[in-house]
């Protein structure tokens, strides 16, 4: 028997080889496993219950905008601790979440393309201390929305956020009415405001800005309100429907325009741009 012929009946009678195993994702909602890379190619969406998971400021980005046209505005701007806030200190959880996301803050914005069309857009990140309402994601935003005004360019904004940022105290407070102020300013110019609301948009990102655009969707599940459901039961002592406080809830009171699944928002973007010739 020559050497070859021996190495090949060895291998035949070698088990066979099995494939590694794929890491997986268990859904927050259905509680089933997905292969995790059929959840990343879904866009985190859950395969199973359509259950979308968050997505980083970043990938949504990537999904919405033209390849390598989007470019951030004031990159490089950071938060600062204005009150000198101590019960926990407000530098070190600045700190964390920068180290955590590799972000500067809780917004990006920018100027980019959807399909060749311009635009400027603010998208908010809720891995950076929970999305929230801070003086420097309040400037960037009404800064974008000046640029929109000069650049008389639409503003898109994707929402995620907890609310207004305890640790600035009333200065987070005043962004609410900053930047509707600039809102205002798009409306009176005849601008559109495209506000996509994500899971979770809360406290007072959705009692503003959030919740004023000309055309306001949702993606499937998102939580939206302004208090929690278990104050709100509480107070007027009552039980609220099961699906209080979700995009679908807000839909049939007539507070979104759309409930639109994540793989098909940038297609639907591309829609209502086109519908107002906005190029």
């Amino acid at each position: 028997m020559k050497v070859n012929d021996w190495f090949s009946i060895k291998r035949q009678k070698d088990p066979q080889t099995k494939d590694p195993p794929q890491e997986e994702v268990v859904c927050k909602a259905c509680k089933k496993k997905i292969k995790q890379a059929e959840f990343i190619k879904n866009l985190n969406v859950c395969s199973h219950c359509n259950y979308h998971h968050a997505i980083s400021s970043r990938k949504r980005i990537e999904i919405t905008f033209d390849p390598t046209s989007f470019t951030e505005l004031w990159a490089s701007e950071e938060s600062k601790d204005p009150l000198n806030f101590t019960l926990k200190p407000y530098r070190e959880t600045l700190l964390k979440a920068k180290e955590k996301t590799g972000l500067k803050d809780a917004v990006i914005c920018g100027l980019g393309t959807i399909h060749r069309i311009k635009v400027v857009a603010a998208v908010m990140d809720f891995s950076f201390v929970g999305g929230s309402l801070g003086s420097l994601v309040g400037d960037k935003i009404a800064a974008l929305g000046l640029v929109a005004h000069e650049r008389n360019l639409p503003f898109v904004i994707f929402t995620t956020s907890g609310g207004a940022r305890m640790q600035e105290g009333i200065i987070s407070l005043f962004q609410m009415a900053k930047v509707n102020a600039v809102m205002a300013l798009l409306d009176e110019a005849g601008l559109p405001v495209i506000c996509v609301l994500t899971n979770p948009t809360t406290g007072g990102v959705s009692a503003s800005f959030a919740t004023i655009g000309d055309i306001i969707i949702a993606e499937p599940g998102a939580l939206i309100g302004f208090t929690g459901r278990k104050i709100i039961e509480a107070t007027i002592n009552k039980k609220l429907p099961e699906d209080f406080q979700t995009a679908e809830f807000s839909l049939k009171s007539g507070h979104i325009d759309a409930t639109i699944s994540r793989q098909e928002i940038r297609e639907y973007l591309v829609k209502i741009l086109d519908y107002l010739a906005v190029r």
